[in-house]
């Protein structure tokens, strides 16, 4: 059986890129065990090492290099003697840095990528960092309520007679080496954790832990409140597995120990985000045994769910891998993007 492992601590990420030699702009394997930094660390890592920095009085120009070399110092990299003009700007561990003294985020003249990062750092009234958050591309689109992000994927939701439907009854043939019927996950991880080999239970073991819950309820949050039922649901889905605590940090895929991705629906249409689940992108978490895991990997949990006397009541669930959701889920076609984006990040995304 598993055992809980230490966590990783970031900063051996730091050392090894310093012992490296290499620059911002030499490239690094998504997932690479000693040299990428996972999404989770590079948060943890920014977030301590940029805290307390004063920019006051500083032109934008000015202040922008302030913040590039000082993040270059956090992470273990040498200092430029310029910076390039590149997309993104630090490319070798696919990031770019937004300076927000407002929740109005603003990217300009170019798509959202689902595969960078989005390094925002927050700032007080007098121009000192407060707070840095990291997300990617995917886990921005998802927080945009405006419609202004109009090229997400989207797909049709129609129940059937079935109220529970495992529509991949295997994982992937990249995934099942690494997946077991049985883990006591009170014992071995959070729900944010990174998986691991022996980790993962196998989607039929999550099928039938998942099918469980339904017919139960929740209490709504109200038609404005999409973020505060999905949080609900996922915190019914965290017991549902067995974790002995509930955990989310806004990243995908919901579940990041079990690859799981949760979409609560009480319409017919599911927002996807800037991916389509069968990509062979990869996805941002360290490999396994050598493994790079990409999005069709990850498992997707969809409850259909009804509302009636301000109860939110789960009724129908479908599991399936990225790999087979277009079997049972029809795509809308996508649509253009503007040329300038703009999202209103949540009252309270730098508290979380």
């Amino acid at each position: 059986m598993a055992t809980n492992k230490a966590p990783v601590d970031p900063q051996r990420f730091v050392e090894e890129i310093r012992r490296s030699d290499l620059t911002i702009y030499d490239p690094i394997k998504i997932g690479d065990p000693t040299l990428w930094i996972p999404t989770p660390e590079l948060q943890a890592l920014l977030d301590a090492g940029l805290r307390g920095l004063s920019l006051a009085g500083l032109p934008l120009r000015t202040r922008s290099k302030v913040i590039k070399e000082k993040v270059c110092h956090v992470l273990g990299y040498p200092v430029p003697k310029s910076f390039r003009k590149t997309q993104p700007r630090f490319p070798g561990q696919i990031f770019d840095t937004y300076v927000q003294k407002s929740n109005n985020l603003q990217v300009w003249n170019e798509e959202l990528s689902a595969t960078r990062r989005y390094v925002l750092i927050r700032i007080s009234g007098n121009d000192v960092v407060i707070r840095v958050r990291v997300v990617t591309g995917e886990a921005l689109a998802m927080l945009d309520s405006t419609g202004t992000l109009t090229s997400k994927y989207q797909a049709r939701c129609i129940p059937g007679t079935d109220s529970t439907e495992l529509i991949a009854s295997t994982d992937t043939p990249l995934l099942a080496p690494f997946v077991t019927p049985e883990v006591d996950l009170s014992a071995v991880a959070t729900p944010i954790k990174h998986p691991q080999a022996g980790e993962l239970l196998t989607i039929r073991a999550v099928f039938e832990r998942l099918s469980r819950l339904i017919g139960q309820s929740f209490a709504d949050a109200g038609i404005d409140q999409e973020r505060n039922r999905g949080a609900a649901l996922h915190r019914l889905v965290c017991a549902a597995l067995g974790y002995a605590s509930y955990q989310d940090d806004g990243q995908f895929p919901d579940v990041r120990h079990q690859l799981l991705e949760i979409k609560l629906q009480t319409s017919p249409t599911i927002d996807l985000g800037l991916v389509r689940p069968d990509s062979t992108e990869i996805l941002d978490v360290p490999m396994i045994r050598e493994k790079q895991i990409r999005h069709c990997d990850v498992r997707y949990a969809v409850f259909y769910a009804g509302i009636d006397a301000g109860q939110v009541r789960l009724t129908h669930l479908f599991l399936t891998t990225g790999e087979a959701f277009f079997r049972r889920f029809t795509q809308f076609k996508g649509k253009v993007l503007n040329a300038k984006l703009q999202i209103p990040l949540p009252t309270d995304f730098f508290d979380q």
